[in-house]
This record gives structure tokens, sequence and C-alpha cells, in this order.
């Protein structure tokens, strides 16, 4: 069996190597050969995936921050295509990363309509729809795009793996097949460390205070984030001088950069690479970016402040063109949609929030088992361990039926 999976960033990198070592263990046991060809980055070579193209380091939010991926990702996508003629796959996997996702999705379906596709972890779109519907104006008409988007995505695709039960909720009633399967999150933290473990691993004393910095999964957070959490850094080190901070490095393209900031602003910290499990697991505070990270350090227990920025000019088109707001950015809010952890947005992200915040955090006990107990509450919607095997399951069982119709 031949299988095309195609993601991008950083995330969807994780994703998809957890879903390719599950197929491969998952074909295995069924004794089935498997081939599988990617666009996605270094995770997933390692698992097992024949890279095409890297695709890790082509992400952004934003459309003044995107207008620099435009030509990569064309160059990306017509490999791909290319690819996909010369070899048709027994099935195409589309992970996240909607708009070159929906280039590729709909090449197949127009020019190989004999392969199955099917899309796993839907883009957000599902979340933001039903709080715009109400709308008028150009936030209406934001509503009418992602609308479309979502209207291209059912037609294009065969079955949907939904790992939030709303989002499985949204596509049905959409008339596509979908499975429930749970966040596939829950299977990467029952491998990672206890605290205690990780600060053995790491080497950090039972009683020094540990703070994780996350700054940057995309290239527009080293420039937008990574100097304001250096900053609040530097300011919860003179009021804190037993602290210590460990900053794992998502992409070694992105070392250089914050290693000379760390320096800059004198920090007293440690970069960590491919132990951003045991960094967060160690710690008694994390000070991150907004994205999937915000997940795992929420299933492991550890309070966190999220904050996010991009350009003035597309927060001020999405603000005055589009009015657009959002009730919450970070996904360990959005599960149960109410204020589990601090989010700081654009202005609101300056070092003075995020030093506040984080020392209400640190020092108020209350506040950090409120935090705790709203984790279990987000956890318990998250589904349960397992499901990756449960996605390569549904995956290999929904092709080898197609073959034998």
């Amino acid at each position: 069996m031949r299988i095309f999976i195609s993601t991008g960033e950083v995330s969807g990198d994780l994703q998809g190597a957890m879903l390719v070592d599950a197929l491969k263990r998952q074909a295995k046991a069924r004794n089935i050969e498997l081939e599988i060809v990617a666009l996605g980055g270094d995770r997933m070579a390692a698992a097992g995936a024949k890279l095409l193209e890297n695709t890790t380091a082509i992400g952004s939010i934003g459309p003044i921050e995107s207008l620099s991926f435009v030509l990569p990702t064309l160059k990306i996508q017509r490999r791909a295509k290319q690819a996909l003629q010369q070899n048709p796959p027994d099935l195409l996997i589309l992970i996240d990363y909607l708009e070159p996702n929906l280039a590729i999705g709909s090449y197949v379906r127009q020019h190989l309509p004999q392969v199955p596709i099917v899309y796993y972890i839907a883009p957000q779109d599902w979340v933001w729809a039903p709080l715009l519907e109400n709308n008028q104006g150009l936030f209406k008409l934001t509503n009418q795009i992602l609308t479309q988007k979502s209207k291209q995505l059912v037609q294009i695709i065969d079955r949907l793996l939904a790992i939030f039960p709303g989002e499985a909720r949204y596509f049905q009633e959409k008339g596509v097949l979908v499975s429930w399967i749970g966040h596939p999150l829950l299977d990467r933290i029952e491998t990672a460390p206890s605290r205690e473990q990780a600060r053995q691993l790491l080497g950090i004393e039972p009683d020094r205070l540990a703070i994780a910095l996350l700054p940057a999964s995309r290239k527009q957070e080293l420039k937008y984030l990574l100097p304001v959490i250096c900053e609040a850094a530097k300011q919860i080190q003179a009021k804190l001088p037993q602290v210590h901070f460990w900053i794992p490095i998502s992409l070694e393209a992105y070392r250089s950069a914050i290693s000379a900031a760390v320096k800059d602003y004198g920090l007293q910290a440690t970069l960590l690479e491919g132990k951003t499990l045991e960094a967060i697991a160690a710690a008694d505070l994390a000070i991150t970016k907004s994205g999937t990270v915000n997940l795992e350090i929420a299933l492991l227990n550890v309070p966190q402040v999220v904050l996010y920025r991009v350009s003035p000019i597309t927060i001020w088109i999405a603000r005055n063109l589009l009015n657009f707001s959002i009730p919450f950015m970070s996904p360990s809010n959005l599960v149960v949609m109410k204020s589990i952890v601090p989010e700081l947005f654009q202005e609101e992200a300056t070092p003075e929030r995020i030093v506040r915040e984080s020392l209400e955090l640190l020092l108020n006990r209350d506040r950090r088992q409120q935090t705790l107990a709203d984790y279990s509450q987000m956890r318990a919607c998250l589904g349960e361990v397992g499901v990756c095997d449960r996605a390569a399951n549904e995956i290999l069982e929904f092709v080898s039926h197609l073959h034998v119709d």
C-alpha cells in the first residue's frame, strides 16, 4: 500500500510523525507492506516516511506574513502534483495546513479521481464559522470565505478523522463521513517524563525555579514574540534571581537568533534541542506562543501565559476592514470555550503584562490550583489514549474496504 501524506509547519510534522509511526505499526500487524511519501519534516522522515519536500519552515499567520512563502509553497505544490501524477498513491492523507492542502486535494480530486482522500485534523474553521455567522458587512464576508473553504474541503474528501467533538459534529452536519478519534497529543504525553524525571534528565535541582520559554515555531514569531518574551524573562529574573529559563528549539534554523537574544538580554537560560516535553514537564511555568504546544503544556499540568502578535498591518486589516475578533486564540481555551489560561494578544502582550500574569501563576497558590482543575476539565474533552493507532486502523480499514469493493 502506498500512502501520500501532506502537511506543513512544526506542529504538522509532529502530528504526521505520530501517524506515520502508527501506520507502520498497524500495517505490520496486518502484514501490509507500506510505503509512505510525504510533505513534512524531519520527524516524519525519522518515523519512516520518504520526504518529498520539507515544509516545517513554511508557515505563517496573517496575509502580510505569508507573502514571502507564496513562491516556495507553489514550488513545493508543483513538485507534489508531479509526484502524485507520476505514481498515484492508494490514499492521500491531508493533515491540517488548510490552503496548501486544499490545493493538493483539489488537484487529486480533479486529475486522480480514483485516489481516496482522508483529512486528519481539520482546520479550525469549524470553531470560527459559528462565531461569525450572525455578523454583517465585511465580517459577514469573512464568514462566507470560511464557509466556502469548508464547502471545498467537504467536496474533495472521502473521510475525515476529527480530533475534537465539535469538529466531528460540524462536519457530520455537512454530510462528511466522520470518525472522532480524540486528540493525538494524548498519546504523546503518555511517553512524557514526570516532573521529577524531567528535572533529573535536565539536571535541575528539585527546589530550583524553572520557567520554559517557547517563543517560536514560525519565522515571524522570532520577530514579533522573541523580544517581548526575552524582556519579560529579564524582568522576572530581576525579581526572582534564582530562576533559570529553559528554551526548546523548534527548528535548528532558529537557534542563532534565540541564542543571540538570550545573550543580549542577559538571561540565565539553557537552549535545548529535541527536549520540548522534558523542558515543559520540568517547569514551574511556561511563557509561550499560541499553538498546539499550549495543549502539551496543559496536559503536563504546567501553568502557562499565552501570547501572540502579528504585524501592525495585519492587525489593522483584521480590525478595521474585517472587524475581526475572536473569543480565544489558545487551543487550551478553545477546547472548552472558557478562559483557562491567560491570553495576551497584540498590544496586550507587553513585558509588564507577561510579568504580572507570570508572577500571579507562580506565587498565588489558589490561582495555580484553579488552573490545574480547569486543565482536568479540558483533558476530559480530548478523548482517550490510543488516538494514533485508532487513526491508523481507520485509515487502513477504509482503504482495504475500497479495494474489496
